[in-house]
């Protein structure tokens, strides 16, 4: 017995010591080194607190405006930009991260799948640096300094940062891109105000309400490349939304994309690549056609320069080159081109998903308006109603506004002006931009950036009871959830939480799935019976969620018999 139990001893200490170094190994391998800079000074350089939420190094700073915007300004050689801007902004930097990691264990609840996630990402990632030109590297390097040591066991501070770039790409492909449901529109020459070139956009890119709380409205004077403007957030030097000193911009919406099989370039990056050395559409489609991407994603371009606006439609094996036969155009998020037209996954989202149906909405409501101005084109983003004006749920993925999103942004590309949405939900004021003078400045400005007479007003829904409701829907839906998951108790309070959440929002499919979730776990299934097949009669987003509605409809009638 002694001598089988000592063999055991020695098997389980072998393993033990086989984990042990496969970890090392793995801790090795997966390791992405950052690129090696000769000068790090720039990361021993002191801000200056000017005033409350105000800091300034030299000629760069970063100041909070009276609408809540984060307004920064960063220039010279790469690493320095980014050594600037995390001194700058790194209490942003920690929070965000912060904001970010909660939403993953949010999702992801077991520590023990978070740890093998970490290999998994870090084994899919393991080359990622290779597919970012140094220049990013590098600037991604000098804000890393600043970054919190509190995540080191999930990677180093470069390898967090570097990886959470690629966040946008891989969360839409393992998702579906349920979380980045985004609308883009732009209209020139006679259906726009004064013949001029107007872009409205959605980034309803969604990781919780915190992470959209801190807004950045990031402009950059780099060395090399055209002077840029960018609304992002703490950590994330990539472009969702943004234009040039040329009066070119770029917005990502995300399509249809399959699981990806290897690290490849960031969208976000090549984005970023397209707005600091591109100054009309034919520039921007060749440094497209440069990179391979992880996801399949659409890049909206506007050009002063040319114009008008084009779509890049770039999947992971093809890429084409939209261009309207009218004088308008739209984007949510699958293709348009002749390229796609065929393509199983592009007609396939078409069919199963909100995109096409916000598409046509956002052309009826381009078709209202003869000549589209900046206040128009804000009306639309903030649309919130279904065909003809239908009432389909304040929070619908077939809304323009799905009361969610990270941004909103409206460009005038030829007068170099930009617009800026602020809390709650984008009903907030629109703040304005004119790069020409933000470029133009010398000093270090004593003001906020922001143009008063262009600003348009907050959406009067945002003082509305209908908003107040919607606010106490979204609280009520996470405890609704949470008693659902708690076993067959209940109280009479628990029911009248469950008869709330539809009159919360009476118009939303969701509501009466959420209440029917509520019954059916407590075993009330006449109850989850009726919200059910009340809920089949609202507007639902998509098949896949009328299918699910529909099973548990089902499952809820059998369960009826049998009880």
């Amino acid at each position: 017995m002694m001598t089988r139990l000592k063999k055991w001893g020695k098997r389980l200490r072998n393993l033990l010591i086989f984990i042990v170094l496969l970890v090392l190994f793995l801790e090795w391998w997966l390791n992405i080194s950052p690129p090696k800079i000769k000068d790090t000074s720039a990361w021993e350089l002191q801000r200056t607190e000017q005033a409350p939420d105000f800091y300034t190094i030299h000629n760069n700073w970063l100041r909070k405006n009276e609408y809540g915007l984060w307004e920064a300004y960063v220039e010279g050689k790469p690493f320095e930009r980014g050594a600037i801007l995390g001194n700058l902004a790194q209490e942003l930097i920690v929070q965000q991260e912060l904001y970010f990691v909660r939403q993953i264990k949010v999702l992801i609840p077991s520590d023990a799948f978070l740890y093998l996630l970490r290999y998994m990402v870090g084994f899919f990632n393991r080359n990622l640096d290779e597919f970012i030109p140094l220049e990013y590297q590098q600037e991604i390097y000098g804000e890393t300094h600043f970054c919190s040591d509190e995540f080191n066991s999930i990677g180093s501070n470069y390898e967090r940062i570097l990886n959470y770039h690629a966040a946008h790409d891989i969360g839409h492909a393992l998702k579906d891109y349920a979380v980045v449901g985004c609308t883009s529109f732009s209209t020139w020459e006679e259906n726009s105000t004064d013949s001029n070139l107007i872009i409205g956009r959605n980034f309803d890119f969604y990781v919780g309400d915190d992470f959209a709380k801190d807004k950045i409205i990031l402009f950059i004077n780099p060395e090399e490349g055209y002077k840029l403007a960018t609304i992002t957030w703490g950590g994330f030097l990539g472009v969702v939304s943004g234009m040039n000193e040329k009066g070119l911009t770029v917005t990502l919406n995300a399509a249809k994309s399959g699981l990806p099989t290897s690290a490849k370039t960031p969208i976000s990056i090549v984005a970023r690549q397209i707005l600091q050395y591109a100054k009309n559409i034919d520039e921007a489609f060749e440094i497209a056609q440069q990179y391979e991407t992880f996801v399949s994603e659409s890049l909206m371009i506007g050009s002063a320069e040319d114009g008008y606006t084009a779509i890049i439609e770039k999947s992971i094996d093809k890429i084409a080159l939209y261009r309207s036969d009218s004088m308008s155009i739209i984007c949510s998020n699958h293709y348009q081109s002749d390229s796609f037209q065929t393509d199983i996954d592009n007609q396939t989202n078409i069919q199963s998903s909100a995109s096409n149906y916000r598409q046509i909405r956002t052309r009826n409501l381009l078709n209202e308006i003869n000549e589209v101005d900046y206040l128009d084109a804000a009306k639309i983003l903030r649309d919130k109603q279904g065909h003809q004006g239908k009432d389909i749920g304040f929070g619908n993925e077939k809304a323009l506004n799905q009361l969610l999103g990270h941004h909103s942004v409206i460009f005038m590309p030829e007068k170099r002006l930009m617009w800026v949405s602020t809390a709650p939900y984008n009903l907030g004021e629109f703040v304005a931009y004119d790069l020409n003078q933000v470029f133009g400045l010398k000093e270090v400005p004593s003001r906020s950036l922001g143009i008063d007479s262009l600003l348009i007003p907050e959406d009067p829904f945002a003082a509305s009871p209908e908003f107040q409701d919607y606010v106490a829907f979204r609280l009520l839906k996470k405890e609704l959830t949470l008693l659902t998951a708690n076993g067959t108790a209940y109280s009479e309070h628990d029911l009248t939480k469950a008869e709330r959440i539809i009159e919360l929002n009476p118009d939303y499919y969701h509501a009466y799935e959420l209440a029917g979730n509520f019954y059916h776990s407590k075993e009330l299934y006449s109850k989850a019976i009726a919200v059910y097949k009340e809920a089949l009669t609202k507007e639902i987003a998509t098949k896949t969620e009328r299918t699910a509605i529909e099973e548990k409809l089902s499952i809820a009638k059998k369960a009826n018999q049998k009880h």
